[in-house]
């Protein structure tokens, strides 16, 4: 299916979009509540630097394992990233998959382009059913880049065979949606599942009036 504007496929980021991920939803438990010693820990423990290298396709255990090694006294919580992983997920975004399954019932193909761990993709693939309807997908582990590269987008493009100005790609990050738009693709970034059925009706991608059901 087309829409109006002639997108005939969609692309959507998992983790923020699709998935509720948050190292939040583990950390506070082992912290007992205590945030701001869990923001200490993720701020100069276990940082955004030093998990983006598990995005790019390095091994989470033997990361945890080369940290708590210079964290001793903080090991059993550096090791609860690999061990306890799918804690860090809250579960799906029940209005964001029934877009995607709302869009999918209309024959539009859907696709997903992830920044994710090689480590944890399978898990979640197992255990989210709607992860495995998609009709391709590329993450960021298994290929060795990470969003926003523009490598990426082009991977995916070639890979499925996808025409950049007719594809829409869905993203929670400012800067992969701008990176999505140099690519030649069209781009929007998600605020909310409301938000987002409305600019994906606007588009004639889905029927107008069933925003109710997010």
């Amino acid at each position: 299916m087309t829409g109006v504007s002639g997108v005939n496929a969609v692309v959507f980021d998992l983790g923020g979009v699709l998935l509720d991920w948050d190292p939040r939803y583990l950390y506070r438990k082992l912290f007992a509540g205590d945030e701001a010693a869990m923001e200490q820990f993720l701020t100069d423990v276990c940082t955004r630097q030093w998990h983006a290298a598990h995005d790019l396709g390095g091994s989470v255990t033997q990361a945890c394992v080369e940290l708590a090694a210079r964290h001793p006294e903080q090991a059993e919580l550096i090791r609860a990233w690999a061990e306890r992983s799918e804690e860090m997920v809250a579960g799906p975004i029940p209005g964001s998959v029934a877009i995607l399954a709302d869009l999918q019932r209309r024959g539009v193909p859907c696709y997903a382009l992830s920044n994710m761990e090689a480590e944890t993709f399978p898990l979640r693939l197992q255990r989210f059913a709607f992860l495995r309807s998609f009709d391709g997908h590329v993450i960021s582990g298994l290929e060795g880049m990470v969003k926003p590269d523009p490598r990426i987008y082009r991977l995916l493009l070639r890979r499925y065979d996808l025409p950049a100005a007719r594809t829409l790609f869905i993203d929670d990050n400012a800067d992969n949606v701008t990176a999505a738009r140099a690519a030649g693709m069209r781009a929007v970034r998600f605020e909310s599942p409301l938000v987002l059925r409305g600019q994906l009706e606007s588009i004639g991608l889905l029927e107008p009036g069933s925003a109710a059901a997010d």
